[in-house]
């Protein structure tokens, strides 16, 4: 299979249960819910999204045609850190990294000694294999991932009441507030509703607020 990359860096991730841990983030090009494009995100099933996917020119970004090349690449990224083997860990994000990431590159990235983590929009089944699901439920299409390790729900969003996400199976769950010019409002709006309904737990881009990418 050939997969077609953003960028692949070494970063710590940002968000949710392993925030602060340190990770290599793999975005794949494209996703199922926006096209990327400015001039189509006012009709797209995800209006938010606040992440460039589009094209390969990011930071080890093109097209890969060998599945053991791009593990190959991955684990180059995370040696060049000095982090040696010790608890590797890959997050393969978008856009939609479900539309690419296949059970071959699941099987050479644990052959690598990697552990595997997602973050998606929960609208294509998790193939077998992945050892962190991260689904991320956008209004209007259906979610086909309701179970996994973490629910990370962007918070307020239209028709998106967290009660409808409670009883789904995770382990974690998650309320980020909305990013953008309304976002002291949402944080605001995100906290109160944590203090209310314990169930849910603050997650904040971290990343964001220390200037890391």
């Amino acid at each position: 299979m050939a997969y077609s990359i953003k960028e692949i860096f070494a970063t710590l991730q940002g968000e949710g249960a392993h925030s602060g841990r340190a990770a290599v983030f793999c975005r794949f090009t494209g996703c199922n819910l926006w096209s990327g494009l400015e001039s189509h995100r006012a009709q797209a099933d995800c209006t938010f999204c606040d992440t460039d996917f589009v094209g390969m020119d990011g930071v080890n970004g093109g097209r890969l045609t060998d599945t053991e090349n791009l593990a190959r690449v991955i684990s180059q990224v995370w040696d060049e850190t000095g982090a040696g083997h010790a608890q590797r860990y890959v997050v393969f994000t978008g856009g939609e990294p479900l539309l690419q990431l296949d059970p071959d590159l699941i099987d050479a990235m644990h052959r690598a000694q990697f552990e595997i983590a997602i973050e998606s929009n929960g609208t294509i089944r998790a193939p077998d294999g992945i050892d962190w699901i991260c689904i991320s439920p956008k209004p209007g299409p259906e979610t086909i991932q309701t179970f996994g390790d973490e629910l990370k729900l962007i918070f307020p969003q239209e028709n998106m009441d967290p009660a409808r996400f409670s009883g789904w199976a995770f382990r974690h769950f998650f309320l980020q507030p909305m990013d953008g010019p309304h976002y002291e409002k949402h944080l605001a709006e995100t906290i109160a509703y944590c203090q209310t309904h314990p169930q849910w737990r603050l997650s904040l881009q971290t990343h964001k607020l220390i200037g890391i990418p």
